[in-house]
């Protein structure tokens, strides 16, 4: 009964259109239809596209999670549309904004260079998986390696209430990766916590954590950054301690 109810329920989603020289400044814009019991966000952005503006943009890529690329704010919270799903959401009207702290391109885009730009090349991706008993290993095999959790979605920058005020913060993403690089890669630790402990690194964090209540994939940038500023500390009083008396 309630798979037909909600196959038979209209949802109006309430989209934030902007296009450079035509749609300026952004306006919502309204379309509705009905629903199937399991569609997500993005199913129907796409359905949007296809059956009744097919100026509408977006980003999508792997359709469950991996990419990050579909990321934007629904109902006002930083998701990604691809596992978001309209049952879960239980609104009529459900809203949709691009990410905020970065510039935008056209409606639902916006340009990443920003994330991207304090990012290292050098930086791991992988990282030693967690025990899996369940798992017989290859002979030649030590262990297994998985790709670390950040799927580079923008989400934890758009919730942060610094990356609104200055464009000087490097971001939690940034770094939740310095800290997660600094077990993996040791001989990288003096470069790591300068950058970590500079004037746009962790001392301009204001602790407001919406980085990791957003976070898809369970990064906990917060946390990472906690565990930086104690580290730092930690340096901080070595360091004094180890300063020759005057």
């Amino acid at each position: 009964m309630e798979s037909n109810q909600l196959t038979a329920k209209t949802v109006t989603f309430r989209i934030l259109r902007y296009k450079p020289n035509r749609i300026d400044p952004p306006q919502y814009q309204d379309f509705s239809f009905q629903v199937e019991p399991d569609m997500s966000v993005l199913d129907a952005l796409e359905k949007i596209r296809l059956e009744q503006d097919n100026s509408l943009m977006y980003r999508h890529s792997c359709h469950h999670s991996s990419c990050g690329t579909c990321a934007c704010k629904i109902n006002g919270k930083e998701c990604l549309t691809c596992i978001t799903k309209i049952s879960d959401l239980k609104n009529d009207t459900i809203t949709l904004s691009p990410l905020e702290g970065f510039k935008p391109i056209a409606d639902l885009v916006v340009d990443m260079t920003r994330f991207f730009k304090d990012y290292s090349e050098g930086y791991s991706y992988l990282r030693p998986s967690e025990k899996i008993k369940s798992t017989r290993r290859p002979e030649g095999i030590k262990h297994f390696t998985r790709f670390e959790n950040c799927i580079e979605c923008g989400a934890c920058i758009s919730a942060c209430p610094v990356t609104h005020n200055s464009n000087a913060f490097i971001g939690p993403a940034v770094l939740a990766a310095v800290n997660n690089e600094l077990k993996k890669s040791p001989q990288k630790t003096a470069d790591l916590l300068s950058l970590a402990g500079s004037r746009r690194g962790a001392r301009m964090c204001e602790s407001a954590v919406n980085c990791s209540r957003v976070c898809p994939n369970k990064v906990y940038p917060a946390k990472q950054i906690a565990d930086l500023r104690r580290l730092l500390k930690t340096m901080h009083k070595g360091s004094t301690m180890d300063r020759p008396a005057r």
